[in-house]
This record gives C-alpha cells, structure tokens and sequence, in this order.
C-alpha cells in the first residue's frame, strides 16, 4: 500500500456542504469536493488488509485497495482503469450508492471507515477531467444485434456490456429522455442529469443506439 500507517495518521475527512442560503437558489448538488490533497490522505488510511472485505461488501466488487493505493501515488489514470475494469458507471455509484463497502471496512471495526465513495467519485471525475475518458468501440462487431428493453442503470450496464461484445446494440425507453430511474427517480441534488446525459453520449459515440 502507498502508506501503511496512513490509518494512524489520518482522521476521516467529511466534505463540506453549500450553506443552506446557496442550496435555496438552486437544485444541484450540495456536497462539495474535497479536493485531490484530502482525497489522497483518505486513500493513504486504506489499510494493507490481508482480507480487503470491502471488496466482497461491493456488489460489483470493485478492486478497492488498489485504486486506493493509485490515489494516493497520485496516478489517476491507474486508479480509473482499475476502478472501470469492474465498475460501468462510477459516477453514478460514487454519488448514490449506500456504500455497503464501507460498512465491511476493517478500518471501520474501531474508527471511522475510509470513504471508499468519495474517493470513487474524485477518481472519475478527475478522469473525465484529465480527458481519460475516450468513446472506444469495439475493435470487431460480431453481426449480432440485441435490444435492451428499458434505459435505467440495469439497461444502460447490459448495454455497455454487450456493445464491449461487439453486438449491435438498440435501447428503448418509453420516456422522452433515456436514463430510467436516474433521470426519473433521482432528485438533482443528489445526481445532476448532466452527469447522466455525460453518460449516454459517451454511449452513443461507442455505438450504443438510443430509442
């Protein structure tokens, strides 16, 4: 790990929030970052776990020590291939997932966990930021084409899944703008819809077909 004793050292760090007088004159998010200094020292308090249950308490099990232990040797891009190779949305998970993984957290056993979510989010961000983000579409298409019923975060994972198959793949959402539940369901202060429409069009340049 980049630091072992960062857990000694550090104390967990919560972003601050928008005075209430601000969140009044709109109704985007409120949490603000905490920066990319802070944001290292919440990756350095990753602990060299012999069993990273944290891994096993994400749904998707996302590789957490290691994209941990790339914040903090400030190499963004590692930390977003890595975080990428199991998570298809970071960006929405890093805002409004429950953190189930920071619940297993050793660290958590006897003292605040580490804040696996809002490092998720930072390292995303600074990847769309720093432009590693690119559309890439598959190198060969197999001919096959598959329809994904529903544009919600279910339907838009198995789209980006298939299309990284190199199926063809059409989407149809019965609403006017896809995103499902992310679009319908989640007020904007917890998640921007330009977050989501940042998604999508990343989608479609990949060859992804909205209907």
């Amino acid at each position: 790990m980049g630091k072992v004793t960062g857990f000694l050292e550090y104390e967990r760090t919560a972003p601050a929030k928008e005075d209430a007088k601000e969140r009044l004159k709109h109704y985007n998010e409120f949490v603000l970052d905490l920066g990319a200094e802070q944001i290292g020292k919440e990756a350095a308090r990753c602990m060299d776990c012999g069993v990273p249950f944290c891994q096993s308490g994400c749904p998707l099990g996302n590789v957490i020590p290691e994209f941990n232990d790339a914040v903090y040797d400030g190499d963004w891009q590692l930390a977003s291939t890595i975080l990428l190779s199991t998570n298809n949305f970071p960006e929405f998970t890093g805002r409004i997932c429950p953190a189930p993984c920071e619940s297993a957290c050793v660290l958590g056993i006897n003292k605040s966990p580490v804040s696996i979510e809002e490092i998720e989010k930072h390292i995303i961000e600074i990847a769309f930021d720093k432009g590693f983000i690119k559309a890439e579409q598959p190198l060969i298409r197999t001919g096959k084409r598959v329809a994904v019923i529903g544009s919600g975060p279910a339907g838009m994972a198995a789209a980006a899944q298939l299309n990284k198959a190199g199926h063809e793949v059409v989407v149809y959402e019965r609403d006017d703008t896809p995103g499902g539940l992310l679009n319908y369901g989640i007020p904007d202060f917890k998640l921007q819809k330009d977050v989501v429409r940042r998604r999508i069009a990343l989608m479609e340049k990949e060859g992804v077909v909205f209907k």
